[in-house]
């Protein structure tokens, strides 16, 4: 619209009219509002711009702090969980060696025990074969104790009386009979 005037007046080559419009204008209006305004830029800008950009600042140095303050949060966050999850890694490995441990342990001890049993048993059988051995000498000494008492009690009864030979012969059955007894 204002363009439009504008337009209008240059265009109008009336001279009246721009006389007019001269006449109307007052310097002394310009001067005080042009003075006002001045006047208002300066209050505005000592009472109101200056504690403004105060607060503008403050508030612009709270942001940057707070800014700066969460970045070293997050900083020493992605610090902390980087030393959370190596002591993670190192209680798993540290788990891991002790459960390693506990198995090769295990499996010696197995070893250790079957061992100690074979030995066990081995010294047991020995011990078991020299028991068998000794009973085994000792019952034969007993048998030929027995059997040489026998013969000796034979022969002394053959010694003693004259026997015929149907004698004879049913005491050496006799006699074997005894000695198979004593077995």
């Amino acid at each position: 619209m204002i363009l439009d005037s504008f337009i209008l007046l240059t265009t109008n080559t009336d001279a009246k009219f721009l006389a007019a419009l001269n006449n109307k204008i007052n310097a002394g209006d310009i001067i005080a509002t042009v003075t006002f305004f001045i006047l208002l830029l300066l209050l505005l800008k000592k009472f109101a711009w200056g504690p403004l950009m105060g607060v503008m600042d403050q508030r612009a140095e709270l942001i940057a702090n707070e800014i700066e303050t969460a970045e070293k949060n997050r900083l020493e966050s992605e610090k902390l969980l980087a030393e959370q999850k190596a002591a993670l890694q190192e209680a798993g490995a540290n788990a891991q060696s002790i459960v390693e441990n506990a198995r090769k342990q295990s499996e010696a001890q197995a070893t250790e025990i079957i061992e100690s049993a074979r030995e066990e048993v081995n010294r047991m059988k020995s011990s078991a074969e020299l028991e068998i051995s000794t009973a085994k000498e000792k019952a034969i000494a007993a048998v030929r104790e027995e059997f040489v008492s026998l013969s000796v009690l034979a022969a002394s009864k053959v010694l003693e009386k004259e026997i015929s030979e149907e004698d004879n012969r049913a005491l050496i059955e006799e006699t074997i009979v005894k000695a198979g007894e004593a077995k």
